[in-house]
């Protein structure tokens, strides 16, 4: 039960962390920052069944995507591949979690370097197959997040303490 619980749960601060969002049409957004830190906290399994469940209520029709957008035509746009990418992202840096990466600052941040760069060549790749490959998938998919990216990473790798507290008082331990 308390699985179900993580993962709804998780599923709805991925959106709560959606509409923190500035931009179009690859948004600025709090996902990122909501994705690794759940990884990194709930390992690669719940984690990344919690960025599916959210992926689903968002193709189904609840507005989770950033700017409340919803249904399967988010999927297909241009942010597609980076949502797509939020799956194998969590499950990455929930494995690295997982063999201890989580224990220290900077492998947290390493792995959550990782969980981005498998974000962005998810992203980068569906980006180039909607508007074809040069110089503007960097321009539009890559550069303008780099640097907000580093600093969510950061800022995760810092409060992934503080998240295991929360799992722990709120009795969500397995």
């Amino acid at each position: 039960m308390y699985d179900i619980a993580l993962v709804i749960g998780g599923s709805f601060v991925i959106a709560l962390c959606a509409q923190l969002a500035i931009g179009w049409p690859v948004p600025i957004t709090g996902q990122t920052f909501a994705v690794l830190m759940l990884g990194a906290l709930l390992g690669s399994r719940r984690g990344s069944l919690c960025v599916l469940t959210y992926i689903l209520e968002g193709a189904v029709g609840l507005p989770v995507f950033a700017h409340g957008r919803a249904g399967f035509a988010v999927l297909i746009s241009p942010t597609g591949g980076y949502l797509i990418g939020f799956i194998a992202a969590a499950c990455i840096v929930g494995l690295l979690a997982e063999k201890g990466w989580d224990r220290r600052v900077g492998t947290t941040i390493l792995a959550m370097l990782v969980g981005n760069i498998v974000i962005y060549a998810f992203g980068l790749l569906w980006l180039s197959l909607l508007i074809g490959i040069n110089r503007t998938v960097l321009t539009v998919g890559l550069y303008p997040f780099i640097i907000g990216d580093i600093l969510k990473t950061v800022l995760a790798a810092i409060l992934l303490p503080t998240g295991w507290k929360l799992i722990k008082h709120f009795g969500f331990v397995s």
